[in-house]
């Protein structure tokens, strides 16, 4: 399996432990190439630092990628899933995860982008549709959105519970700055403005039915 963008290591680490895969995972970040590494170690997983856009001649079954294509940016979605088309075995399954806008936009939220996620942005429908026509099939569309708030509400009551272990490191405005993005984001999904989606894509070359564990 190919975890694009594996962060810290905590997917690769569950599915090695959970399901016995066999992980590369790739991320850009010094920091979590050197987190990830120990966190996984022992485990088969090998984690890279390394760009996307350097992956080739690999095939992999699995390919995942949590929370990473609101970093990639509308211009390059086509390439990004070229790139995964070409690593993915003929009879492989692709899961995309992201948080994604009822809306297509070509900008990111102005606050969010300067202090939260500098250049992120979320993908609607039609970028995506555009992004993977002719390269994939869409198995299955999953919207987790109107649950997101919660998971929102619960980061910012452990983040109050734990800022006396964190204070003397950080700012006070840093904290005001966080519950604001914890919250205002909470807004964003019961509000319905802003949702949460998981697709399988596949190539379409297997004569097996994709059946959804919902």
């Amino acid at each position: 399996m190919l975890d694009i963008g594996c962060g810290w290591g905590g997917f690769a680490k569950y599915a090695a432990q959970k399901y016995r895969c066999h992980v590369v995972g790739i991320t850009i970040s010094d920091q979590q190439f050197m987190y990830a590494t120990n966190y996984v170690a022992g485990l088969p997983v090998e984690i890279r630092k390394q760009d996307y856009r350097d992956l080739s001649g690999e095939q992999f079954d699995k390919i995942v990628v949590i929370g990473m294509i609101e970093h990639v940016g509308y211009k390059n979605y086509r390439h990004f899933m070229e790139v995964v088309h070409s690593c993915l075995a003929d009879d492989g399954l692709f899961l995309l995860h992201t948080i994604g806008g009822n809306e297509t936009y070509f900008v990111g939220e102005p606050w969010l982008d300067k202090y939260i996620f500098p250049n992120g942005m979320v993908p609607s429908i039609q970028q995506l549709g555009r992004a993977t026509e002719t390269l994939f099939v869409m198995e299955d569309w999953h919207d987790f959105g109107p649950y997101y708030y919660q998971t929102l509400l619960a980061w910012d009551r452990n983040f109050q519970k734990n800022w006396p272990k964190l204070q003397d490191k950080y700012t006070e405005t840093f904290f005001r700055m966080f519950r604001y993005y914890f919250n205002s984001c909470a807004g964003m999904f019961k509000a319905r403005r802003t949702e949460l989606w998981q697709i399988v894509f596949s190539k379409g070359n297997s004569d097996k039915t994709y059946e959804s564990i919902r």
